[in-house]
């Protein structure tokens, strides 16, 4: 069954595609990138049936991009909290890149947030770089709004790792924290709590929203 999934992800191939993607993540070999839209292998999900998914999900490791990203988006689509955080454990050691662990933000985890905290807490310390990142991209996804509590900043300004895609995780964080709680977020700015690379990222990041006024982009500037 796994085969006739691989068959169907080519038969989506876009060359061009491949070769823009691979230049996005470099950290993973060029061979391995199939290139397929995002649009594309979401519809995909829909024609994939149960019994045919369930196969595949149990096919690790995956040899292809998109075979982890297909994958990915299959955890993020089951509607059982303790299902996913099971599914995640299993697929974590497998995730190389970034596009992978980005594709994966499960709806369910917005109805039970309480729930998801340890398990993030679990994540920011393993030392796994994609476990890392992902735990850092739920608490900007699912609790930077009526979630929010100052303290969560902390979880994440002292988080220290010499991996790019963490640190650049940490910067996107801490950007879209200042676009919906600056006044909470702009005292780590101020105060220098992050590295300094992954300080002036977030900087320049925040200026590239619209979502900071001018007068707050000036600011920021001045604390680079």
């Amino acid at each position: 069954m796994a085969v006739c999934i691989k068959d169907r992800l080519f038969q989506l191939q876009d060359v061009k595609y491949r070769d823009f993607s691979a230049k996005l993540i470099p950290n993973i070999d060029k061979e391995t990138i199939i290139g397929i839209r995002t649009p594309a292998l979401r519809q995909l999900i829909k024609e994939i049936d149960q019994e045919e998914a369930d196969a595949f999900m149990q096919q690790l490791p995956h040899h292809y991009l998109e075979e982890n990203n297909l994958h990915g988006y299959m955890i993020a689509n089951y509607k059982d909290f303790d299902r996913i955080i099971q599914a995640l454990e299993k697929f974590f050691p497998y995730i190389d890149n970034w596009a992978t662990c980005d594709t994966i933000t499960p709806k369910v985890f917005k109805k039970n947030t309480d729930k998801l905290l340890p398990h993030i807490d679990k994540w920011l310390s393993s030392g796994e770089t994609y476990a890392v990142r992902f735990g850092i991209r739920m608490l900007m996804a699912f609790y930077l709004d009526e979630k929010f509590k100052p303290s969560l900043l902390n979880k994440v300004a002292n988080i220290r790792s010499e991996e790019y895609y963490i640190n650049m995780m940490i910067a996107w964080y801490f950007a879209t924290a200042l676009t919906k709680q600056y006044a909470a977020t702009v005292p780590y700015i101020e105060q220098r709590k992050l590295p300094e690379w992954t300080h002036r990222k977030a900087i320049q990041k925040a200026r590239e929203s619209r979502r900071i006024s001018d007068e707050q982009k000036e600011y920021l500037n001045s604390l680079k």
